[in-house]
């Protein structure tokens, strides 16, 4: 276990678009921090560590696997991060899947009829995609899996880590695309519902504030960011490579009536970089921290606010801890097994 005195960041999904840009970032800012990159894929995370380390004399990078998708592999992370550090000053939840998407043709032409609809669209992506949901090995829905419940479970796992010397910061990569129209309260998993990636950023939203208000007195914040519109794996996934070349000059254009077009996960970075070094005190959970670029290419945050129902984030973060205490005392046995 180290008793480091660097500030230790730990990155979910670090090793290539948003998170890798983060993790570059902020090792330009600050070359003493410690960045731990927990990602699922270790020979991908290696080559992560060897081109930041490239890029950043002297920079100090470990390496934690890390699939927010199986929840084995979620509570065998936070047994091996706690076996080797004290403490976390910045907790990044970053890693997420949009899997089998496609583009939705239709709805995006449609919306060049109605001007107001089409920025929204760009700003958004609303309706554009078509994600395609799977059950995950341990019965739970992909996507929800992905992108929400395996960081809620991360979190609860390291709590003490999270809430010592005072307490980090919690910053997730939600998304424009949140939406309360595809969320149920009821059905948190959206099992009876097509737009899993939509309902999935907005429970992300929803738990974040409801974070605060449970651990806030130890310390711990926690904050939501968009980076907006990047060109990413996941999102080059979607279009044929010859669309996008063709559409790059028309999207940087496009940055006029919709600056959430970053397009680099560099500048998709800008909101997630800033909140580290920003006074907590001087941010607050009921707001989205978002990145925008400018046609000239100038990035700077805006905010947009947060509305949901009162009762929502307290009642799914019960959900959620009922949901993770009916697989605790599986995985934690299995790993304390694995670990004598």
């Amino acid at each position: 276990m180290k008793d480091n005195k660097s500030k230790i960041v730990l990155i979910t999904g670090g090793n290539a678009g948003i998170g890798y840009s983060v993790a570059d970032r902020l090792l330009s800012l600050d070359i003493t921090l410690l960045i731990v990159l927990a990602c699922r894929n270790l020979t991908k995370a290696e080559k992560a560590k060897e081109s930041l380390v490239a890029a950043h004399e002297g920079a100090q990078i470990e390496i934690v696997q890390l699939d927010t998708s199986k929840l084995s592999s979620v509570y065998e992370a936070c047994a091996d991060i706690k076996r080797r550090f004290l403490r976390l000053d910045c907790l990044y939840l970053n890693a997420g899947t949009m899997p089998d998407v496609s583009f939705n043709y239709v709805n995006f032409f449609k919306s060049f009829l109605n001007p107001l609809k089409f920025i929204r669209i760009l700003s958004t992506g609303e309706g554009l995609l078509k994600v395609k949901d799977s059950m995950t090995e341990d019965g739970l829905r992909n996507v929800f899996c992905t992108n929400v419940f395996g960081h809620f479970v991360l979190i609860q796992g390291l709590l003490d880590l999270l809430c010592a010397d005072g307490g980090a910061r919690i910053i997730w990569t939600s998304s424009s695309n949140a939406s309360a129209d595809f969320f149920s309260i009821d059905d948190i998993q959206h099992e009876n519902g097509h737009e899993p990636y939509s309902s999935s950023k907005y429970a992300i939203d929803l738990l974040s504030h409801a974070l605060n208000e449970k651990f806030g007195s130890s310390g711990l914040t926690s904050r939501v960011t968009c980076p907006g519109f990047t060109s990413t794996n996941m999102t080059n996934a979607i279009l044929p490579d010859w669309i996008w070349a063709f559409s790059y000059p028309i999207l940087y254009l496009c940055r006029l009536v919709a600056p959430r077009l970053c397009i680099t996960p560099h500048n998709g970075a800008e909101s997630l970089v800033w909140l580290f070094s920003a006074d907590p005190s001087e941010t607050r959970s009921d707001m989205k921290y978002v990145s925008h670029c400018s046609l000239l290419g100038t990035r700077y945050i805006h905010t947009d606010k947060l509305t949901f129902a009162p009762d929502d984030p307290e009642t799914l973060f019960k959900k959620m801890n009922v949901l993770e205490q009916s697989f605790r005392k599986k995985f934690t046995t299995t790993v304390s097994a694995d670990s004598s």
